[in-house]
């Protein structure tokens, strides 16, 4: 299903949630490829918080058109990154396109807000909307520490001090 601006609420709704879907397939296939507990965490957070958003949506959708069924695309309707989720991508480039749909999803939301008759669907997508951006800023600030250490993601416990630098003789 593509994007199109005279899209309705259930179309719209019907591609949050696989985005939202696609999201928690990109943090969950990222969590089996670091080793630092503290980033598997997180991870796991960001994975959790996607999957709480498609249950919002869907609870949405029950609740806004009872009897309908949510026809969800079998594939995003956003163009996908040119960034395969296996293992010839870095794990720098994986977070690079997380944050990028992180951003994707907090402008859809922000967008498809308008075409919401509802005042509480519109409440859920400004919602929404704000915690794709809180995302955006947590994978930004990974992606930092990524780029200044790019072991981080690769040690089980990271520690700034013996590990990384040598001091003296």
């Amino acid at each position: 299903m593509a994007l199109t601006s005279d899209m309705k609420a259930p179309d719209i709704m019907a591609v949050a949630v696989r985005a939202e879907m696609d999201a928690a397939d990109i943090y969950t296939h990222l969590r089996g490829r670091v080793k630092n507990e503290v980033l598997i965490q997180k991870l796991k957070f960001l994975a959790d918080e996607e999957i709480r958003h498609k249950a919002i949506l869907e609870r949405l959708f029950a609740d806004k058109f009872p009897g309908r069924k949510l026809a969800v695309p079998a594939k995003s309707a956003r163009p996908a990154k040119a960034v395969p989720l296996d293992e010839t991508s870095s794990i720098l480039d994986l977070f690079k396109l997380a944050m990028a749909k992180e951003k994707e999803a907090e402008e859809f939301y922000k967008s498809s807000k308008a075409s919401i008759e509802d005042a509480a669907g519109r409440k859920i997508l400004d919602y929404l909307s704000r915690v794709e951006r809180s995302h955006y800023y947590m994978l930004k600030s990974e992606i930092d520490l990524l780029e200044r250490f790019p072991e981080y993601f690769d040690v089980e416990e990271f520690h700034v001090g013996q590990d990384l630098f040598h001091i003296g003789a």
